[in-house]
């Protein structure tokens, strides 16, 4: 979704709630939606330190509040990744994937495998259920060059 959509559907959703678009959702919704960011989980806390390189003035409540708005108007979805901080990742119809994360350094890599999703289909099937949604995430250790928490591959010193 593009900010201009975002900015679209957030304003529709502001409007039968009663609520005004203000410059500063504007711009949450903007650095949000950014492409820069596209795959991005971010936390409220690292959003709002990209907000306020932008304009000092923007607050956390607000950055906490415009999140909460993403959530409640379906631009938006809370993410549990691992670790103890929320993270929001902007909703993307018709579109899915799924999620690998480092345990150890957080980095969290999307993707998308056909042959996993068929798998899923199958074995829902071989129990007499239908998926209507899922959420597959995978935890592990990056092996990743720049992981810096990276363990030496077995056999390499």
């Amino acid at each position: 979704m593009t900010p201009e959509q975002a900015l679209e559907k957030l304003s529709a959703f502001l409007q039968r709630e009663g609520l005004k678009m203000t410059a500063q959702r504007r711009l949450i919704t903007e650095v949000f939606f950014d492409d820069h960011f596209k795959h991005q989980h971010r936390s409220v806390d690292e959003l709002y330190r990209t907000v306020r390189e932008l304009d000092p003035n923007v607050g956390y409540a607000t950055v906490y509040r415009t999140v909460k708005l993403f959530v409640a108007s379906g631009l938006a979805s809370p993410r549990q990744l691992g670790g103890a901080e929320t993270r929001y990742e902007p909703e993307s119809p018709g579109e899915h994937h799924d999620h690998l994360v480092c345990l150890d350094c957080g980095h969290i890599e999307e993707f998308e495998n056909e042959r996993i999703e068929e798998l899923q289909h199958d074995v829902a099937s071989a129990f007499g259920f239908r998926i209507e949604e899922h959420r597959m995430v995978l935890y592990g250790r990056c092996i990743r060059v720049e992981c810096p928490h990276r363990a030496p591959a077995p056999g390499l010193s």
